[in-house]
């Protein structure tokens, strides 16, 4: 067999070199490499050794054709692309979704092929129309928010799963529960014995904007607690030309009320780090004067934070993970089309920004219950 090793970094050893090599027939390396008829223990042994004193590497192409199984999966996303500046902290809610897809593939033994937009949609049909040549097995487009899109992929009998958007043609899609994760927070703060809870929204065009605001008034109704729209109040209209004064105006409406919050709630995490500095230079503490929730669950803000911020968690990692099993699903033939876009919840993580009113609940959140 060393006559056979002066090929490596040369050419690529052929099945022919590894049957010469191991003194058996083609066709008996064929049937070690597919294991489509039995072939003995030895006879095995000795191809074996044979492919690994050669190098040898398998071709998919042959395998391919036959199986029409590339075992390639195709991911069309703008994470990679991103530009974050350091003085505006932000959550990276498509890689984290990216993250958890790749975990889930990587253990079905599947490969994944990533492709950026570079920020820009209109990339978004060549990109699937390349990832279709290269004959992946289902395609999956993650978006940066909760959003509706438009995409006409072309992409025929190959299972197409959308994440974090969904559109008007019933795509199976995978999305946050805005609306489940503010009622949840809002329960649990009115568990606390918190009645007057001001919400600081995010931009109304926003989707998940109206998600959330029908989860605080559900959660308001559920309990009992009559609403009252002046503590409902936009704080954020635009990422891009906000330049804080809209947060400042909210705040100062909200606390010049008759019935000031016990509580604010925040769009996102990065409007609590905000509210943090304004509610301090008004001479107020955090929580014993006013406590303050936050939206995302943001770890570099929520922990870091003085007092550690309470918040709701966006499930990107869970929501990744959820696309590429009912992607995988498709593939297989299984019963995973949805019928209509699938929610994907996230826990509250109370943490010390919030002021318990009640001893019931500074009892659980002592023990950990349900409490992080």
């Amino acid at each position: 067999m060393q006559a056979y090793g002066v090929k490596r970094g040369i050419a690529l050893a052929t099945i022919y070199d590894v049957a010469k090599a191991a003194s058996v027939s083609p066709k008996t390396v064929s049937r070690v490499l597919n294991g489509d008829a039995p072939v003995g223990k030895e006879t095995r042994k000795a191809v074996e050794a044979a492919m690994a004193e050669l190098g040898y590497v398998p071709s998919n192409a042959a395998r391919m054709m036959r199986s029409n199984r590339s075992g390639l999966i195709g991911l069309v996303t703008g994470a990679l692309s991103h530009k974050l500046e350091p003085m505006e902290p932000t959550g990276l809610p498509d890689l984290y979704i990216v993250q958890g897809i790749q975990k889930v593939m990587a253990d079905s033994g599947k490969t994944l092929i990533i492709a950026d937009t570079g920020g820009t949609s209109a990339k978004v049909p060549q990109l699937v129309r390349t990832f279709l040549q290269h004959r992946v097995e289902a395609l999956i487009y993650v978006a940066d928010y909760h959003q509706q899109v438009t995409l006409d992929t072309g992409a025929g009998n190959c299972p197409v799963v959308l994440v974090n958007c969904f559109d008007a043609d019933g795509t199976p899609a995978i999305l946050p529960d805005d609306e489940r994760c503010q009622f949840d927070l809002v329960t649990d703060l009115i568990r606390s014995g918190h009645e007057r809870i001001a919400y600081l929204t995010l931009d109304p065009a926003m989707v998940a904007t109206e998600l959330r605001s029908r989860g605080y008034r559900e959660a308001l109704e559920a309990a009992g607690v009559p609403y009252d729209g002046a503590l409902e109040v936009m704080a954020r209209k635009n990422v891009e030309d906000d330049d804080g004064r809209l947060l400042q105006r909210a705040l100062d409406s909200v606390l010049a009320l008759d019935g000031p919050p016990t509580v604010i709630c925040c769009g996102n995490d990065e409007m609590a780090l905000r509210l943090y500095g304004l509610i301090r230079s008004r001479g107020l503490r955090i929580p014993e004067d006013v406590s303050v929730a936050g939206f995302d669950n943001y770890r570099a803000i929520a922990e870091t934070l003085y007092p550690p911020l309470t918040t709701v968690e966006l499930p990107y990692l869970a929501m990744g993970q959820r696309a590429a099993e009912i992607a995988l699903g498709m593939i297989k033939g299984e019963d995973e089309q949805l019928a209509g876009p699938e929610m994907v919840p996230g826990p509250v993580h109370w943490r010390s920004s919030v002021t318990a009113l009640n001893s019931v609940t500074k009892l659980r959140s002592n023990t950990g219950s349900t409490f992080s």
